[in-house]
């Protein structure tokens, strides 16, 4: 799973969602702007920088998505920071977020920056220690969607949708936050196909989000009718052993409810 580019987006397009997770109001977001930086003449690569928009005395945080150990990620970092200083030399003070799946992915030695963590200069956010998805904010809980396991994965997105519509005064484009777990989920499940992706939703309110416009467009360009009608009616066994009832499989693939349990009836159980 491309975990860098799911970050890389989610901060883009919802910063907000990176000051509720270091525990700062969501509001914060409004003076930054997000970017992933190079610094000239080596081959670093900051994973995201928060910069602050006006010369405040808020501090520049600097992100680093590490999903895999590496026992040298805080020397490699510690060096991309300091390497970052000496070129722009900013006037405001730093921060450091290491974001990991889990904690014993965290194998950096940090004997020679102790200062850095005691202080919390540097923090370290494991994303499986957040607690309870249903009782996270909106934000946080669709980054924790991103380490969830596959068989929780379909029901925890579902729960996040059901949330996201019935919240009121979502700071979170609803459209956006919708498109960003279908491509999670894209990501999660690369073998299955785009229909099967829609159908796992379970919503109509699906069909409004750009990703899915554009698949529909390409499926109405490809083949006749009764190819279209065999596509969908593949897909019905592998969506019942999902958990989908028949009538989300019939809505999500636009198929009458009596073809999907035709369809159901020849499927043995343990398919």
């Amino acid at each position: 799973m491309k975990t860098d580019s799911i970050f890389y987006r989610l901060f883009q397009e919802f910063p907000s969602i990176f000051f509720e997770l270091i525990g700062n109001p969501p509001e914060t977001a409004n003076i930054y702007q997000f970017a992933s930086v190079e610094i000239k003449q080596t081959a670093f690569r900051i994973d995201g920088v928060f910069l602050p928009i006006q010369n405040t005395a808020s501090p520049i945080y600097f992100v680093e998505i590490q999903f895999q150990p590496d026992a040298d990620i805080y020397l490699r970092l510690i060096s991309e920071i300091a390497l970052y200083l000496r070129q722009n030399k900013p006037k405001n003070p730093w921060r450091g977020v290491v974001i990991y799946p889990s904690r014993n992915i965290d194998i950096g030695h940090k004997k020679h920056f102790l200062e850095f963590f005691q202080s919390q200069r540097i923090s370290l956010i494991y994303l499986d220690e957040l607690g309870t998805t249903a009782l996270l904010p909106i934000g946080i809980a669709t980054i924790k969607l991103v380490i969830e396991g596959e068989n929780t994965a379909i029901n925890t997105a579902r729960e996040l949708i059901n949330r996201t519509q019935q919240a009121d005064n979502l700071q979170i484009p609803q459209k956006q936050l919708l498109e960003l777990i279908e491509t999670i989920l894209v990501y999660k499940f690369p073998q299955m196909s785009q229909k099967e992706i829609e159908a796992m939703f379970g919503l109509s309110e699906l069909k409004q989000t750009r990703v899915y416009q554009e698949a529909r467009e390409e499926g109405e360009q490809i083949g006749e009718q009764k190819g279209r009608l065999e596509a969908k009616l593949e897909a019905v066994p592998k969506l019942l052993t999902l958990g989908l009832t028949v009538e989300q499989i019939a809505q999500a693939l636009d198929l009458e409810v009596s073809q999907v349990q035709q369809v159901a009836q020849q499927t043995p159980l343990n398919q």
